[in-house]
């Protein structure tokens, strides 16, 4: 009933999103007999004339340590590597990062509300302080404007994000808040429900409530100063709420297809559908998981249950020296025993099943690097252009690659800012 209520509105647009994905799949056709080398060569040239956009990464928590630089290049294979630095980003033909100010949930009350707001503060200075010190070399973005200025000047951009609407506590009036001090979206939960909405991936209440009272003042407040809304992480249920109170289109920031990799954590194909009909849009995650289904591993299973013994839900863990030395302890085990890792070609047939079922203008990217995000051929910043490579490989023209690089959330980051707009003068 919610998805119908959605399409209904838009009958233009829901035909597009129906009958589109068949041109579009029609006209395409796998590039045989091409050398690698030779799609690299074009992928390069691609990725000079195009701004290229992750919107989501957890490196901001990389900045708090104070003997990481992160305009030094770190070797991608050395044990406790980040995902991406300043050169990497260079390397991989990246050219605007989203910086996400992540906090784990806790506790519900005022002094948890207070201890999160201090964290995504911490973390929002961070970026800045990052860009300052690096001025010559990246900048800080608010707009797609900024962002293709920016690239016109030889710099990377740096958008800011929070990852868990926890940091609003219970003050929608924090929307405009954190908007002043930059940040351009919002992640309504993470892996706990919170006082906005349920999250996908939590069940100690099996009921999906969906979005609060109190959440629908936090979209309706996003939607008034320019905020995106970003539904990565939320419950199915929550989801539908949201398109239905959101008078602006959403994202989700760095979510996959749950056709193609059964996980909740994805997107069903009407969840893509009803998206895609607001005119929203998907942003592929590289977190493994949510790209295939990994291969039984007994031993690596039980050390992932000892380990989940141990911590619980450790991102949620506020204390940063020890979040440090249990994602150290996470990364030895994931030497000991390794993990199967989706490949990008796995990652690049989400994008294909998007793009067949509601066609190419809904779909980008969004790594999740250094929160977990990484597969094999993209491992970390530097293997970018791989993901472009695949694209290539497989019949996508410039214009295609554009749009999902960049060009598709730009549009939905312009309609926000319309949507704001009107309503200031309401």
């Amino acid at each position: 009933m919610r998805f119908k209520k959605v399409l209904t509105s838009r009958p233009l647009l829901l035909a597009a999103v129906l009958f589109l994905p068949l041109f579009f799949s029609a006209c395409r056709q796998a590039r045989v007999g091409v050398s690698t080398q030779d799609l690299e060569l074009r992928a390069r040239e691609i990725h000079k004339k195009i701004v290229t956009v992750d919107t989501h990464c957890d490196t901001a928590m990389w900045l708090l340590r104070g003997n990481w630089n992160p305009a030094e290049r770190h070797d991608p294979a050395a044990p406790g590597s980040s995902k991406i630095d300043l050169p990497r980003m260079k390397e991989g033909g990246l050219d605007a990062e989203f910086f996400a100010a992540f906090v784990g949930q806790g506790p519900r009350t005022a002094e948890g509300y207070a201890q999160a707001k201090k964290r995504v503060e911490e973390l929002i200075q961070a970026v800045r302080n990052m860009v300052e010190t690096n001025s010559s070399i990246i900048g800080l973005a608010l707009s797609p404007e900024d962002a293709y200025s920016l690239k016109k000047q030889g710099r990377l951009a740096a958008f800011l994000a929070i990852e868990n609407g926890y940091a609003i506590g219970r003050d929608p009036g924090l929307v405009k808040y954190f908007y002043d001090l930059g940040v351009r979206y919002i992640t309504l939960c993470h892996s706990a429900d919170n006082d906005i909405c349920d999250s996908s991936t939590d069940r100690s209440d099996p009921e999906d409530r969906g979005l609060s009272d109190f959440g629908r003042q936090v979209v309706r407040e996003c939607n008034r100063v320019g905020m995106i809304v970003d539904i990565s992480h939320a419950s199915d249920r929550s989801f539908y709420d949201v398109l239905e109170a959101s008078q602006a289109p959403v994202i989700a920031s760095h979510s996959c297809a749950r056709a193609v990799c059964d996980n909740p954590r994805n997107l069903t194909d009407d969840m893509i559908k009803a998206l895609a009909a607001k005119g929203g849009v998907i942003q592929i995650c590289f977190l493994s998981a949510y790209v295939k289904k990994p291969e039984p591993n007994p031993e690596r299973d039980k050390a992932l249950a000892e380990f989940r013994a141990r911590y619980g839900n450790w991102r949620n863990i506020q204390d940063e020296e020890q979040r440090r030395k249990i994602m150290e302890e996470m990364q030895e085990l994931n030497r000991r025993y390794p993990a199967d890792l989706a490949s990008i070609q796995d990652l690049v047939d989400h994008i294909d099943h998007v793009v067949r079922l509601v066609g190419v203008d809904y779909v980008g990217i969004g790594t999740d690097f250094d929160g977990g995000g990484g597969v094999l051929g993209c491992n970390d910043v530097s293997q970018m252009i791989n993901v472009t490579v695949e694209l290539l490989r497989r019949g996508y023209s410039q214009k295609d690659i554009e749009k999902i690089w960049g060009k598709n959330f730009f549009r939905v980051f312009n309609e926000v800012r319309a949507v704001a707009r009107k309503l200031s003068h309401s």
